[in-house]
């Protein structure tokens, strides 16, 4: 696609920061590991390329490298990190391993003036950046000038302006490098001489047309879970084809309160969408009983709902197509050239393939889109506000938010304390700023005195953070006299439930946030 930027992944836990900061300036950006590049930058025909960090060693032999076509496009081309040093062992420059190595925060003082952060940081000024390297660049190719350096990284920054060729040490795209999206602004509307014109309005346009192409007149199937994907897929594909999409709602006896009966009336009664309605929940629940092992857990709820969907999909008859709500980090973890954390974290999605005997084709009209872009489209459709930013839920539901054996009677004393905890987060007005925010039931019971009486009740763990794609994450700092209060509530009106506490632990990238 011209017009766009072509990142090539050698691996950083961050590549994604780098997507999501290209975009929020307005212009296409799509992710390939470095070594299916090649076939990419011929598809894609970019207006620029980025080339990413990395955890590898550029001095080893058998390390990543980027397409020689990279530096022969005659497209500019920025190194963040290990892809400065690639850039720069390729095109005839020098990497060593120092005894100093700099991880986190440090200095950036500016030599000279370049066209990456023009408007941004000024000669001799010193700013704030994010490094993370061993390795470090000791000497640069011909063509190149330093225009930056830090105490550690004598090439901090460096520039070939005769072919707009850039590398930069630290990571612009992390918050930590104070203004470092505006560097990434800059390459991709001032060097690479994009407009920033691309939009969820001409996305929707796009993508409705490209569904009326891909579908024709055949019929489409949507796996509807009640979240926001799949939900923004329904709506979108509903206004692309119309009642030739039927959903299907498969419940499981997972589903927070009430939720199934809202997910029924909404799409039955507002969006006017055909809908099957299956509830399977005691064909779940009785295979669930006793089941400890979280990983076992996801195998079980998604070859029951592979089942059953099967069943409610095959009485549609002309079917051929079924869509799903399949998001670009899912498609990114699922194809990483490492193989990734995907196949555990994720094994709970169904990216990029399905059961044989389905005999459907694969619809999925967000694989370009993260999170907070699908919420943006849902605004562009005209959905409801309370459906368009509730928090994610995970396709296993309360599952997972049940360590050790799941039980009815677990299930249904979580329902209650994480019915008060968002009921207390909506009274605070703090649901908007939080991402994602639930109850957990722990596998303990202790022992605790309510008035005269002992008792010997669960723990529940309360969770809140912070992100924008779910990638990484932050606990969302709530002050004591909220806590106490949900605690209180909690404790008052759940029984089963006599301790509460809360979870501050920070999500990196690639973790499971409770199991």
């Amino acid at each position: 696609m011209k017009n766009s930027i072509l990142i090539i992944d050698f691996g950083s836990q961050v590549t994604q920061l780098i997507a999501r900061r290209v975009r929020e300036a307005g212009v296409y950006s799509e992710i390939v590991p470095f070594n299916s590049a090649e076939e990419a930058l011929g598809k894609m025909e970019p207006s620029g390329i980025i080339l990413s960090g990395g955890p590898a060693s550029v001095i080893g032999d058998e390390t990543p490298r980027a397409p020689e076509k990279v530096f022969e496009l005659g497209v500019p081309v920025l190194g963040i990190c290990y892809g400065q040093q690639v850039m720069c062992a390729q095109l005839g420059g020098k990497v060593e391993a120092p005894d100093h190595r700099e991880f986190g925060r440090a200095m950036l003082d500016i030599k000279e003036d370049c066209a990456l952060y023009e408007g941004v940081w000024n000669t001799g000024s010193s700013n704030q950046v994010w490094m993370s390297h061993g390795d470090t660049v000791t000497a640069i190719p011909e063509g190149f000038h330093t225009v930056a350096t830090s105490k550690g990284a004598p090439f901090a920054v460096i520039a070939n302006t005769e072919k707009n060729f850039y590398g930069v040490q630290f990571h612009p795209e992390v918050v930590h490098t104070l203004k470092g999206e505006q560097l990434l602004s800059n390459f991709v509307h001032k060097i690479c001489g994009l407009a920033g014109d691309w939009t969820m309005a001409a996305f929707k346009e796009q993508a409705i047309q490209s569904i009326r192409n891909q579908v024709g007149d055949k019929k489409v199937i949507c796996g509807l879970s009640g979240g926001v994907d799949s939900s923004v897929a329904a709506v979108l594909i509903h206004e692309a084809i119309g009642d030739q999409l039927t959903c299907v709602y498969v419940d499981n006896g997972l589903m927070r309160t009430g939720e199934s009966e809202q997910v029924v009336s909404l799409f039955r009664d507002k969006y006017n969408i055909p809908l099957i309605h299956k509830d399977a929940s005691e064909q779940f629940l009785d295979e669930l009983e006793g089941v400890e092992d979280p990983e076992t857990k996801r195998k079980t709820i998604g070859r029951i709902f592979i089942d059953v969907f099967d069943e409610e999909a095959g009485k549609i008859e002309g079917a051929e197509f079924l869509a799903q709500g399949t998001l670009y980090p899912d498609v990114i973890e699922s194809v990483s050239f490492s193989g990734g954390p995907s196949v555990t974290i994720k094994s709970h999605h169904n990216v990029g393939g399905l059961p044989e005997r389905m005999n459907l084709k694969l619809l999925e009209p967000f694989r370009e889109l993260f999170k907070d872009e699908v919420r943006t489209l849902g605004r562009e459709l005209g959905m409801a506000k309370e459906l368009v930013d509730r928090h994610p839920f995970p396709g296993p539901g309360l599952a997972i938010r049940v360590p050790g054996a799941i039980s009815r009677d677990r299930l249904d004393i979580l329902r209650k304390a994480d019915v008060i905890y968002l009921e207390e987060i909506r009274n605070a007005g703090l649901y908007d700023e939080i991402w994602q925010a639930f109850a957990v039931l722990l596998p303990v019971r202790t022992v605790g005195v309510m008035g005269d009486n002992r008792t010997y009740d669960y723990v529940c763990a309360l969770r809140a953070v912070t992100s924008t794609d779910g990638m990484t994450a932050d606990y969302y700092p709530f002050d004591h006299d909220f806590l106490g209060r949900v605690s209180t509530r909690i404790i008052n009106e759940v029984q089963g439930i006599n301790r509460v506490v809360y979870d501050t632990t920070s999500k990196p990238p690639g973790t499971i946030e409770w199991e």
